[in-house]
């Protein structure tokens, strides 16, 4: 379907204005020592399991952790993430596709710890509209399971080639799966050249804590990766969204905290 110039301008007018709500979002978050991590994944990717273990893991090691979580529908993502016994929020966006910044921040007023050193936001199961929205977040993690086929990156180069940290689940059952882990990488380098990309397994265990580590070194002060595709679009080119990346739908939300 062709897009008229009014449509294009409509979604750089509310793209623009969500990233001025995650810089003020991001500000207010490092102004209070908060780390905000944001998941993206297609439905099915075991992103749940996968950070109901890091949360355990959180707080087994004392670090003050919280998660949010966004679904179309039904609370079951929170249910399963407080079982680690951390704070956690559902968010039932009633169909839309993706979390904004000011969405975000209204939800975070008056619910998130002032002692809240890290925040996972767990967004919306789908790779294409939340590619194009910073929330805010200080670390962008894409997750992928090695049954969804090695292409992926290619798929939804938006989504990859703007990761900071790239995340491979289920590879207990990379075998069954015939997964080509040379063919995915390959594919990942080629939308985000130098992102690091990490095999985890929440059954077995393998590579859980590697996505509290990454987290932890930024909120120490460490820089992550910076995507190629983020240069030139702006002061924080490294959460910016991309040019050309598809639009997803608006939503009136309350003002940021």
């Amino acid at each position: 379907m062709c897009q008229t110039g009014h449509t294009v301008d409509l979604r750089q007018a509310v793209l623009a204005r969500n990233d001025d709500s995650a810089r003020e979002l991001r500000a207010a978050l490092t102004a209070r020592g908060t780390v905000a991590v944001n998941l993206l994944s297609s439905p099915g990717s075991g992103k749940t399991a996968l950070l109901e273990a890091e949360l355990g893991l959180a707080r087994r090691r004392g670090i003050a952790v919280a998660a949010l979580t966004a679904d179309l529908a039904t609370e079951n993502d929170a249910l399963r993430l407080a079982r680690s016994g951390a704070p956690v929020k559902q968010v039932l966006t009633d169909g839309l596709c993706h979390l904004e910044a000011r969405m975000l921040a209204g939800h975070l007023d008056g619910w998130l710890a002032q002692d809240c050193r890290l925040l996972f936001v767990e967004n919306v199961g789908n790779l294409v509209c939340p590619a194009s929205y910073d929330l805010g977040e200080s670390l962008r993690v894409v997750l992928a399971s090695v049954t969804e086929g090695e292409d992926k990156p290619l798929k939804y180069p938006t989504a990859f080639g703007l990761a900071n940290l790239v995340l491979v689940t289920k590879a207990d059952l990379a075998a069954a799966a015939e997964f080509d882990e040379a063919a995915f990488l390959a594919n990942v380098q080629r939308v985000n050249p130098g992102v690091e990309v990490v095999p985890t397994s929440a059954r077995t265990g393998d590579g859980v804590g590697a996505l509290l580590d990454r987290a932890l070194a930024v909120l120490a002060g460490a820089a992550p990766h910076r995507p190629v595709m983020a240069a030139g679009y702006g002061e924080d080119a490294g959460h910016a969204h991309a040019e050309h990346a598809p639009a997803g739908h608006s939503h009136a939300v309350p003002g940021t905290p």
